[in-house]
């Protein structure tokens, strides 16, 4: 999680040289962006929001939250895939009775559970994922019971990405305003030129 955080940091703070280099892409900076998003949100105990906030800083609020939005549909799919093939490698049972007290009162694999099983933090959205494809849930089901929770809460993170890069960098270019008003580049000691002589 740090790492994610770090990175997402990194990105904010060298945006100009990252956007430079995603634009060298061209239309394919949008799928693989896309396709590194589904890929890490179908991911067990996957950290996410550092990539929204990533997006965010890339493509704009608008391209980000879409870009993210797309990638969560997939993830979605791409979870319950690998879940219903590996249901194994999840104590399931466990992460259930560790659930809270609210959570439990629903049906397990209904509706109402998986929104707010997904509400709890750290393993909250693994558990909703592994719980669909263990219960037979509809994919469709999985798939807009993810996407109700985890959009919103993504579009958020990508114009929070946006907005702190456009102060971080409108900051740095205010500074350098200022400095170069107040701090004008005076070229000292030069030599006096020669006087002609007549």
């Amino acid at each position: 999680m740090v790492v994610s955080f770090a990175l997402a940091a990194l990105v904010i703070r060298f945006q100009p040289y990252v956007d430079h280099e995603i634009r060298a892409l061209g239309a394919a900076a949008y799928p693989i962006a896309i396709a590194v998003f589904a890929i890490v949100a179908s991911a067990p105990f996957s950290v996410t929001d550092a990539l929204a906030i990533m997006n965010g800083a890339i493509f704009g609020p608008v391209m980000g939250s879409i870009v993210n939005a797309i990638g969560l549909v997939f993830a979605a799919m791409l979870g319950y895939w690998i879940n219903s093939r590996a249901s194994s490698l999840l104590d399931l049972d466990v992460y259930l009775q560790r659930l809270p007290a609210w959570v439990k009162r629903f049906p397990i694999g209904s509706p109402a559970f998986l929104l707010s099983v997904r509400l709890v933090p750290g393993f909250g959205g693994t558990v909703a994922t592994a719980t669909a494809a263990a219960f037979k849930v509809p994919l469709w089901v999985h798939v807009w019971t993810m996407c109700a929770i985890a959009i919103p809460i993504c579009t958020l993170l990508a114009i929070f990405g946006d907005r702190v890069t456009t102060f971080v960098h409108g900051y740095e270019h205010r500074a350098h305003v200022y400095w170069e008003h107040h701090h004008p580049h005076f070229e000292f000691h030069r030599r006096p030129e020669a006087t002609p002589t007549p």
